[in-house]
């Protein structure tokens, strides 16, 4: 299984996402982690081919759909509450996180504070065989100025498949394979799509290469996450 994204207007999702190639950072890169994914530069709008590869099939595993959404958030509103109605009691708050303006990729390591670049989550450190059963993300876009989530074409399953051959099986899929991946010359295509503020996502993250973004914005944007088991539509969809 690959990206999938849940929408209705084609127009939509072409409006708020955008596709570039990736590549591995270089010795001078200091910011980042050696061997990092980052995108490779130009953006450019979805072609009909990079659509009919996102679309979701009739009956998608919801544990692996990406939904663009609209949380009931309220200036007031305890963010710890916010999960709470939407159908998994034991949903998890993991805090909020604060972007800088004009940031290619946004999350960086606590001890040492380098960025990570694209990675993999691995909250229910899951195996090969379940990989794609994880929990998905929620975000929020707290503001005040638009962010970007990037997600992977390809996914972890596919990626761990390829670089172990003889005991993938065994494996537990993780940021290094995907890293590996893109320094042996492999393609990978990355989605950057569009969150202004109130908006948000539900997103596989331990399942598909992601970050956030704040490229070409000369605002701040903080967000709010979460993760839980969530059926597909139980956010209101903007696209």
């Amino acid at each position: 299984m690959a990206l999938h994204i849940a929408y209705g207007d084609q127009a939509a999702l072409r409006a708020r996402c955008q596709v570039a190639a990736v590549r591995t950072t270089r010795e001078n890169e200091n910011a980042y982690e050696s061997g990092a994914v980052v995108p490779a530069g130009q953006w450019r709008p979805m072609t009909d081919a990079d659509i009919k590869s996102v679309t979701a099939p009739r009956r998608p595993l919801d544990s692996t759909l990406v939904e663009i959404v609209r949380p009931p958030f309220q200036e007031g509103f305890a963010l710890d509450d916010l999960a709470r109605p939407m159908g998994d009691p034991d949903a998890v708050y993991l805090g909020q996180a604060l972007a800088k303006p004009d940031m290619a990729t946004t999350t960086d390591t606590h001890e040492e504070g380098r960025l990570l670049g694209l990675h993999l989550d691995n909250w229910d450190k899951l195996r090969y065989a379940d990989k794609h059963t994880g929990r998905r993300r929620l975000c929020l876009n707290l503001g005040p100025g638009t962010r970007h989530v990037i997600l992977g074409a390809i996914d972890a399953q596919t990626v761990c498949r390829t670089m172990h051959p003889a005991d993938y099986i065994h494996r537990y899929p993780h940021t290094s394979d995907f890293r590996a991946y893109v320094a042996d010359g492999r393609p990978v295509r990355v989605f950057r799509i569009r969150l202004r503020p109130g908006d948000g996502y539900l997103a596989p993250t331990e399942y598909l290469l992601h970050d956030g973004s704040t490229e070409g914005e000369d605002e701040p944007s903080a967000a709010a996450f979460w993760l839980g088991r969530w059926p597909r539509g139980t956010l209101p969809s903007l696209l």
